[in-house]
């Protein structure tokens, strides 16, 4: 199948989390590869640091100031939805709309449609275990959007075989989805490290469980610095550096012997990958999406146990054989997860959804589905 030189893709993003990350990436990379796109942010606008991620890339930004669906689980934002981006599509005229969230899927657009699955507010709460206050009707109202949305796109994409899995298992949808991997632009060489543990999660996320590195931190002898949101009740024995603009974030990431996330819950880990990308020895929870994307190149950890992790980092501290060891590994295996990689598969996912596209074309003008 030949390669079109050159598509229009409107591509959703928000800039709360991670999302944003793997969105300035894949944009920049799929618009070096021939492509036109348009990223349209959801929730609050893009940072000035954020938008610096962008800086020389040629991707279209459009601001739509919509409501973010797990802000907004009764859908009481929708219908405007539906008319935003019919005025967005018909200016635009993509060839392929690629969505970084669910509920958009639901509306019929003129254009083939893949729904990138980054998290989901179901997911989340199995791995919390904090799954009670999901039977209001608000929430089982955001579970059936959900589903229908996996249903009704043409093409839907997790950047994990484990998160995949946790879509199947919630939602069913009539489709089995792909998995796609994450990635990021090849760096420079690792720098020489510093006696220095590195973190980086939002408190008010009970998922990041930064409490437990918190409680691990009394004894340990290095500094351990965390970067994200924090309030007023931060824990002590961290500290917390605030929200670091991206290319902050990367200088620490240089710096740092060893990288901790003691997530409960994470569908990829962009920081994770970055963190090895730099050369950090990573210390992780003991969950299935970390056992698939980083065997044989971390140090797991019970998640719950802050003892255990206190163990852990005690004895890579005073292990530099071991601590190179793992430093080494991670960044090999870091290479696994390139942005080339992860562009190559979705420019073929958009192939064949295009080649569909031509042998049964859609039309109609874009409404909300019921």
């Amino acid at each position: 199948m030949s390669r079109p030189s050159h598509i229009r893709i409107l591509m959703t993003t928000d800039a709360v989390g991670g999302v944003w990350t793997y969105s300035c990436g894949l944009a920049s990379s799929l618009v070096a590869s021939g492509a036109d796109v348009t990223l349209a942010t959801m929730g609050p606008p893009a940072s000035a640091d954020q938008r610096e991620m962008l800086r020389g890339s040629r991707v279209h930004l459009i601001d739509t100031n919509l409501a973010l669906e797990w802000q907004d689980p009764e859908g009481r934002d929708f219908a405007n939805a539906g008319r935003v981006f019919a005025r967005v599509e018909a200016r635009i005229r993509p060839d392929i709309v690629h969505l970084n969230s669910f509920r958009e899927a639901t509306l019929a657009w003129r254009a083939p449609t893949v729904l990138v699955a980054h998290s989901c507010v179901n997911s989340w709460a199995l791995a919390c275990r904090d799954t009670a206050w999901l039977v209001e009707p608000r929430w089982t109202r955001y579970t059936e959007q959900v589903a229908a949305a996996l249903d009704n796109t043409q093409a839907w994409v997790c950047p994990s075989r484990s998160f995949h899995d946790d879509i199947m298992g919630i939602y069913q949808p009539r489709s089995p989805g792909a998995v796609i991997w994450n990635g990021i632009a090849a760096g420079g060489s690792p720098c020489r490290k510093r006696e220095l543990i590195f973190a980086a999660g939002r408190l008010w996320d009970r998922a990041k469980n930064i409490g437990v590195l918190a409680a691990a931190a009394p004894g340990l002898g290095w500094p351990i610095q965390v970067a994200g949101p924090a309030g007023a009740d931060s824990p002590s024995g961290l500290t917390w550096l605030g929200q670091l603009p991206h290319s902050a974030l990367r200088g620490h990431l240089q710096h740092a012997a060893i990288f901790v996330s003691p997530a409960l819950y994470e569908p990829f880990g962009l920081s994770v990958l970055e963190a090895a990308a730099a050369g950090c020895a990573l210390v992780v929870s003991d969950i299935p999406t970390f056992r698939e994307l980083w065997r044989g190149a971390a140090l797991f950890f019970d998640p719950t146990d802050s003892q255990a992790l206190h163990k852990a980092l005690s004895a890579l501290c005073a292990d530099n054989l071991e601590r190179t060891r793992l430093q080494r590994a991670a960044y090999e295996h870091s290479l696994t997860y390139s942005l080339a990689r992860t562009t190559s598969g979705y420019l073929k996912l958009y192939e064949g959804l295009l080649a569909s596209d031509r042998a049964s074309p859609q039309a109609g003008r874009m409404e909300v589905r019921a």
